[in-house]
């Protein structure tokens, strides 16, 4: 029997890493969970280091360096001032449907909106209407939006967050028995923080834990 060359064996244990590397580049490609975090209306209408008179100011980058610590590709912008949210939502909207038809699984794709982000993210539920996508409603459900934005209609999985001391966000549970669109996981969280409005400024724990969580497809989260 023959001696195997050096040479060849070489060639035969790159293969193999080659072919490993690119079997483990594409598990983990699989895996790849995605945000679109979409920050509130203040945000939009100051620098970020302008504090807002009651609740300091808004942790935008902290809330960002939080998700992405986890592992999560964030995607995440500053709005112009006085951005139409409908028409925002179809551009959120058309980057989603690009991530899907590239590949990636709507279930591994979360939209987290907050205030006017959690608006504009209720938006993208209805345009999108894929109930297996997760989206995260913080601070932006009050019990008027029924009347007053009649054309949103939840669909996905849907987990939203707010505050008990906060007049801006209460219980959605009207929203999602009113909604025409599927719903395949409903889940609410009221928090105690005494913050008002000012809750979803803070990168707090209370909030972005459970929706990095959600985000990861924990829908008991435990």
């Amino acid at each position: 029997m023959k001696q195997i060359s050096k040479s060849f064996l070489t060639f035969l244990l790159t293969t193999f890493l080659i072919q490993t590397s690119f079997s483990q580049s594409e598990t983990s490609k699989k895996d790849q969970r995605y945000i679109f975090f979409l920050h509130n209306k203040f945000i939009e209408e100051n620098p970020l280091d302008v504090a807002h008179p009651e609740y300091g100011k808004a942790e935008y980058n902290e809330i960002l360096a939080s998700l992405r610590k986890d592992g999560f590709i964030v995607y995440s912008e500053i709005r112009k001032k006085n951005t139409n949210a409908y028409d925002y939502a179809e551009k959120i909207t058309k980057q989603i449907k690009k991530l899907v038809k590239q590949g990636i699984a709507p279930n591994k794709i979360t939209v987290i909106g907050t205030s006017k982000g959690g608006y504009i993210a209720q938006y993208v539920s209805t345009f999108v209407a894929n109930p297996d996508m997760n989206f995260v409603f913080i601070g932006c459900f009050r019990d008027v939006d029924i009347k007053e934005i009649p054309d949103i209609n939840f669909c996905g999985n849907i987990l939203t967050i707010y505050e008990k001391s906060d007049i801006y966000g209460v219980s959605a549970i009207k929203r999602k028995e009113t909604s025409k669109l599927k719903v395949n996981h409903f889940k609410e969280i009221e928090l105690n923080t005494n913050l008002k409005h000012g809750f979803l400024y803070k990168a707090l724990d209370e909030w972005i834990v459970p929706s990095k969580k959600w985000a990861n497809g924990n829908y008991e989260l435990k």
